[in-house]
């Protein structure tokens, strides 16, 4: 593929899409999951980034549907190789503190994010940045030879390994958010505490009770300060949907970001209009151990997978339609076409089921010898159901599920730590590329919960990424997936579809792929 330079320009349009009849107001939101931190390089999950996203900002940000717009930088020039991007920082940017927001403090950021002493889950996802990976892995100690440099303290220069489609969209992520260096060099990991932590967002956090909310204001110090017509968040944690409908109903609550799915009919004949379901770049998938039996034998795996019966999940279990899964990257992904499918895809059911059996006895399991193992989810009525209904669909093997939850923070950190046999994840797109999907089978990386490990995949995914023709990139991809997907490195489910709730009141909510809305482009009317 061919790159022209090109520049994009921050446009005063977007400060328009706010101009509705509409008074400041607090927004109150049901936020899920209970933050593990508010360092946007110690993060994971979608209810982390909704809070993240609203206090900082980086080079690139959102508008309302979720496509870049220029964010601290206000403009991008991209060298006709592809490999070089060079920023311009907006005039005037600054910290909530009135401290200048600075190329260096993008360059202190992403040299953090890659230190291995600090053990960012999520480095990887800015491998693209020349000597990353190195740097990261720690075959490189001279972190001058990252490829993020600061010409001046308006200008930076980011120089990739590869020319890389989706890097603008990457840069969206969290990982890529500049730090206070000023502050964080003070303070040390002290800097997110409230009373110490400054941000660049629109909001800034005032206050955090773990387990329980975080609160967030104007920053009077954001460049479109005056455009925001909301006052402050507050960032509900609540992990029982039926709870939190009720609290929706009793209007304690703006906006719900999910719902128990059994009350998905009722909703749309009670409370029309505020029930948003909308096609999701995420997936819904059960990780097994592969490094321990007998996960650790692909026919245990694979048989364990087609007894799924998928085709129930979204109508019936759940009720709000989800797609079935056969393929690990979602259909409709961006730079990719087609996903690779499961072999087995198109058996009826009944066969699938026979085909499992026999493949468990091979595996030396029967009636006198049943499989047993454990299930574990993150506390949530719609997981419950899911893990219920999949048990059952495993009984007629032979095999007994002992069922275990925990709270979302807990499941994840044991999840992490391998102190798993089976184990509910989903996966939600940081950038809409395969390769967002497909890196989290690679050997090493953290978020790889199964610790399925396969070098060929590995060197294929390595191969893709380097490719400059974006269709020789999706047929490497592909070939990756198709190995994983034969492999039973994992079980996809069923593709997400995003669940909210949005108060009539809510104006400027706008449906998008990756469910992001910020709170910038909302507003409040009675």
């Amino acid at each position: 593929m061919s790159f022209l330079t090109k520049k994009f320009l921050a446009s005063a349009v977007f400060g328009s899409l706010l101009a509705v009849s509409a008074h400041a107001a607090t927004l109150n939101i049901h936020n899920g999951g209970d933050p593990q931190s508010l360092d946007p390089q110690k993060l994971s999950s979608d209810y982390e980034n909704r809070i993240a996203g609203d206090i900082f900002e980086g080079l690139v940000t959102e508008d309302p549907k979720d496509d870049p717009i220029p964010g601290q930088a206000e403009s991008w020039t991209v060298s006709p190789d592809g490999k070089v991007y060079t920023f311009k920082l907006r005039d005037g940017i600054k910290w909530s503190d009135g401290q200048p927001v600075t190329a260096g403090d993008f360059v202190f950021a992403f040299q953090r994010l890659l230190d291995p002493k600090n053990a960012a889950e999520y480095a990887y996802l800015q491998f693209t940045i020349k000597n990353a990976e190195k740097i990261n892995k720690g075959e490189i100690t001279d972190f001058s030879q990252l490829g993020v440099k600061a010409i001046d303290d308006k200008t930076l220069e980011i120089t990739l390994e590869n020319p890389t489609p989706y890097f603008i969209n990457a840069l969206m992520h969290y990982t890529a958010y500049p730090l206070p260096k000023h502050v964080v060099e003070a303070k040390g990991t002290d800097w997110v505490k409230i009373g110490n932590i400054v941000t660049n967002g629109p909001y800034k956090p005032t206050e955090w009770i773990p387990g329980a909310s975080v609160t967030t204001v104007k920053n009077d110090q954001y460049y479109g300060e005056k455009d925001l017509k909301i006052d402050g968040v507050k960032f509900f944690t609540l992990e029982d949907q039926e709870a939190a409908l009720k609290r929706y109903r009793a209007g304690e609550f703006d906006i719900m970001t999910d719902f128990p799915t059994d009350q998905y009919e009722w909703m749309k004949k009670n409370l029309p209009g505020q029930a948003h379901v909308t096609p999701f770049l995420a997936s819904y998938y059960y990780v097994l151990n592969a490094q321990k039996p007998p996960f650790n034998d692909k026919r245990v795996r694979q048989a364990l997978s087609m007894a799924v019966n998928r085709d129930v999940i979204g109508p019936k279990i759940l009720g709000t339609g989800e797609l079935p899964a056969y393929s690990w990257v979602p259909p409709g992904t961006a730079n990719y076409g087609d996903p690779a499918y499961v072999s087995w895809k198109d058996m009826p059911y009944k066969e699938k089921v026979e085909e499992a059996k026999k493949l468990l006895k091979e595996a030396g399991f029967g009636p006198d010898h049943p499989l047993k193992a454990q299930l574990r989810y993150n506390t949530n009525d719609n997981h419950k159901r899911v893990a219920v209904a999949i048990a059952s669909m495993w009984k007629p093997l032979g095999v007994q599920i002992e069922l275990y939850n925990t709270e979302t923070k807990v499941h994840y950190d044991e999840m992490q730590h391998g102190q798993v046999e089976i184990g509910r994840a989903g996966w939600i797109a940081d950038y809409n590329d395969p390769d967002n999907f497909l890196g989290l089978l690679v050997s090493g990386v953290s978020m790889n919960y199964g610790r399925w490990s396969n070098a060929d995949y590995d060197k294929l995914v390595k191969e893709a990424n380097a490719q400059t023709d974006l269709k020789t990139r999706a047929e490497i991809f592909k070939k990756a997936e198709q190995l994983a997907l034969d492999d039973s490195a994992a079980i996809p489910l069923y593709y997400y579809v995003s669940k909210n709730v949005v108060s009539p009141k809510v104006q400027g909510f706008e449906d998008n792929i990756q469910d992001i809305h910020r709170t910038r482009w909302l507003s409040i009317k009675e």
